[in-house]
C-alpha cells in the first residue's frame, strides 16, 4: 500500500470503531478525514474495499497488542492477562467492529464473511502464540486458544447485561491450567 493509501485506512478505521461499519458512507467519512468521496475511491477502489481494509486494519490493530503482550507466569495467569487486555478501550473499539461486521457476515453479506473468518485467524493466532508462551503445550494449544476466545466472546457479549467481570472468568483460567497440566 501507498502512504497516503495507509495513511487513509488508519484514520478510517479511528472513524469506523467510533461510528460502526453499517452506516459508513463514502461522503462523511471523506469530510472527517479532510479528504473527498473521490480520492477514498482513488486510494482503495471502492466501499467494499475500504469496509474490507478497515477490518483488517482493526484485526491488525488489536492482534498486535496481544502478540506483545509478555508471557505470563502461568497459563492461568495468561487467561487473565488476555482478559484485562481484552477489556481496554482500544480492544473493546476493536470488538465493537468485529461484532458489528460478524452480524452482517452471519447473513452472508461479503465483504463481512470472508474478513471475518480471516480477521478470527489472525486473532487466534495471536491468543495461541501467547497462551503457548505461558505455559501451553503446543499440542493443545489450538483448541485452549478456541476455548478461551469462544469463552471471552461470550463474556464480551453478556458484559453490557452483568458485571465488569465475568462469573465463569476463574473457571475458564482453571480449567486452561488444568489442560494445559
Amino acid at each position: 500500500m501507498g502512504a497516503k493509501r495507509d495513511d487513509l485506512v488508519e484514520r478510517a478505521t479511528d472513524w469506523a470503531w467510533q461510528h460502526g461499519l453499517a452506516s459508513l458512507s463514502l461522503r462523511p467519512l471523506a469530510a472527517a478525514l479532510g479528504t473527498s468521496d473521490r480520492m477514498l475511491l482513488y486510494h482503495l477502489g471502492s466501499k467494499e474495499q475500504l469496509i474490507v481494509e478497515i477490518i483488517r486494519c482493526s484485526a491488525g490493530r488489536s492482534s498486535e497488542e496481544l502478540r506483545t503482550l509478555k508471557p505470563s507466569a502461568s497459563p492461568h495467569q495468561a487467561v487473565l492477562d488476555q482478559w484485562r487486555l481484552r477489556t481496554t478501550e482500544r480492544q473493546a473499539q476493536c470488538d465493537r467492529l468485529y461484532v458489528e461486521a460478524s452480524s452482517l457476515g452471519l447473513f452472508g453479506q461479503e465483504p463481512y464473511a470472508s474478513e471475518v473468518a480471516a480477521m478470527n485467524e489472525v486473532w487466534l493466532d495471536a491468543v495461541q502464540q501467547h497462551l503457548v508462551g505461558s505455559g501451553v503445550p503446543e499440542a493443545r494449544s489450538r483448541e485452549i486458544a478456541e476455548l478461551v476466545d469462544a469463552a471471552f466472546m461470550g463474556f464480551e457479549l453478556d458484559r453490557p447485561l452483568t458485571t465488569d467481570q465475568p462469573l465463569g472468568l476463574d473457571a475458564l483460567a482453571r480449567a486452561v491450567q488444568a489442560l494445559a497440566d
